[in-house]
């Protein structure tokens, strides 16, 4: 995973174009060195997880930042998938939504979700929680070996 030499990887599963510039945007501020990749569904981000064309010559994310309302794949599905899959298990899967559903937050947990996170209406609160979490995974988390 990330060391000291390197920025920390996300990649970032959205398929709300707005949300998704807002989350790299607020990531990029947050005064630490982070790289991203944007899929827009879950069919997409599986792809590049498994450097599948076009994304042969992707770098494997350190985290992924998943929202569970997306088209064709949703994140509920992708979830399982990679959490199932002895390749792509160990990266930490962070999920942000929209939706306060216990069942939701239930099934993402019960999927091995490693955090779940509700998207605040508030612009300003959004963005401090998104630039909190890019601090979080390049900074304090330790990740696995």
């Amino acid at each position: 995973m990330h060391t000291a030499d390197r920025p920390v990887r996300f990649l970032l599963a959205e398929d709300d174009a707005d949300h998704a510039d807002l989350v790299m945007r607020a990531m990029r501020k947050s005064d630490v060195s982070n790289e991203f990749a944007h899929v827009r569904d879950g069919e997409e981000a599986l792809a590049y997880l498994r450097r599948q064309p076009p994304h042969e010559n992707v770098s494997r994310p350190d985290v992924i930042v998943l929202d569970l309302k997306m088209p064709r794949m949703d994140g509920h599905e992708l979830l399982e998938v990679i959490k199932v899959d002895p390749d792509l298990a160990m990266i930490p899967v962070v999920v942000l939504t929209t939706s306060k559903s216990e069942a939701d937050r239930a099934r993402a947990y019960g999927s091995h979700a490693n955090s779940y996170l509700v998207k605040p209406l508030d612009f300003q609160r959004f963005h401090e929680m998104i630039s909190q979490l890019g601090v979080y995974w390049s900074v304090w988390n330790e990740p696995p070996v």
